[in-house]
């Protein structure tokens, strides 16, 4: 069994999978505390939940979670490319796994400010001799081995913290890695990352931003703002409550209005109805949407792929659910943009606030059956373990 882990600002995700054939059991979802924009701000509260949610999970389906692949988020975290060379060191020339750890270790010596530390990597290639790009050079020969990677950045006591809280519930970490990574994993094809995409996973307060050419990571980013946002707008904009206000944005909530005016006709309670303008409600919406993509467009710009993206853009996580978001995406972007489908899961395939937990299982999947293949870990497994410092 898998079992992937969610830990988000407005709700803890759960999924468990049967491995073979791949089939979703189980997925439940409760109400996050102790989390502020992807952050663990209260470790023993989020621990309590979890321990709490364990034990639901054991009672509903007698099943005993004992291990969980989990995901970083937050704002703080970040990609930073990186390479390096070294000369092969046998006399034969023929590179050894060695020299891999050599070259990775050097492409790992970035320096960073304060608590910033990598915590993870993703290769991108290996060069032999300035030429010749392959995925495992080990066993081939030349003179100089280069390396270039991406390395997963983040500010290590929020990444400690987040480690902590799982621990205390009493359940081990299989593997973590980025969230924006885990999202990807459940909406792209192997085809779309070939080609050039970019992939916005819209949160309650966090958005990712992760961006794919050549089948590699060529970046990612955490903006501090989602879908709650736009609920707050809209609380602050009618001068109505929270939770009328996301009521009012689930139901009724479009990125885009035209036609004639009609007000939206709410009842509150019991011979109580609040009316609300429908072109006012859109224009708060796409204000703060328009907003968010144009800050991810502008990263775009910065590392020169505006409107280069063959694949275009797809939008996944709660937030995508908006009416005419699609539409608005296109008109910032210049792109053809869709909303996602989560991959090998006909049950979870329009449920895209399970992007990120589903991503993580089919992560897992591959993981396991990458390493069975070899018979155990590869010589770049057991390198990429050295550096993930925050798993016991």
């Amino acid at each position: 069994m898998l079992s992937a882990l969610d830990l988000g600002s407005s709700k803890i995700k759960i999924v468990l999978a049967k491995e073979s054939p791949l089939e979703l059991i189980f997925k439940y979802e409760v109400e996050s505390e102790g989390i502020r924009r992807g952050v663990i701000v209260d470790s023993e509260k989020v621990s309590s939940i979890l321990s709490s949610l364990f034990k639901k999970i054991k009672e509903e389906t007698g099943e005993k979670v004992s291990e969980v692949f989990t995901c970083f988020n937050g704002s703080h975290l970040f990609s930073l490319p990186s390479k390096a060379s070294i000369s092969v060191s046998r006399a034969d020339k023929k590179i050894s796994p060695e020299d891999v750890e050599r070259v990775l270790q050097a492409a790992q010596e970035i320096n960073l400010s304060g608590n910033k530390k990598a915590f993870d990597f993703l290769v991108k290639k290996f060069i032999i001799d300035g030429e010749t790009e392959v995925d495992d050079p080990v066993g081939l020969e030349g003179l100089k081995l280069e390396v270039e990677i991406v390395s997963f950045c983040g500010f290590y006591p929020y990444l400690e913290n987040h480690k902590k809280s799982i621990l205390k519930s009493g359940i081990e970490i299989s593997d973590i890695i980025p969230s924006p990574l885990a999202s990807c994993e459940a909406v792209l094809t192997e085809r779309d990352k070939e080609r050039g995409v970019a992939v916005i996973d819209i949160g309650a307060s966090t958005t990712s931003f992760s961006i794919f050419e050549e089948q590699n990571l060529v970046h990612f980013s955490v903006l501090p703002v989602g879908s709650m946002n736009i609920t707050n707008d809209i609380a602050i904009a009618f001068k109505i409550d929270l939770d009328l206000a996301e009521r009012i944005k689930k139901e009724f909530g479009t990125c885009s209005f035209k036609g004639k005016e009609t007000p939206i006709k709410i009842e509150i309670e019991e011979g109580k109805i609040f009316l609300i303008s429908k072109k006012v409600l859109s224009k708060v919406i796409s204000e703060r949407m328009g907003e968010i993509f144009s800050q991810l467009n502008q990263q775009l710009k910065e590392i020169k792929m505006e409107k280069k993206l063959p694949a275009g853009v797809v939008l996944t996580g709660g937030g995508a659910k908006l009416a005419k978001i699609k539409d608005l995406a296109q008109e910032k972007f210049s792109l053809p943009v869709r909303i996602g489908k989560i991959l090998n899961c006909p049950s979870l395939e329009r449920e895209l606030e399970y992007s990120v937990c589903w991503g993580l299982i089919l992560y897992a999947q591959k993981d396991k059956e990458r390493k069975e293949r070899f018979l155990g870990q590869s010589v770049l497994d057991k390198i990429k373990n050295f550096f993930r410092i925050f798993i016991p």
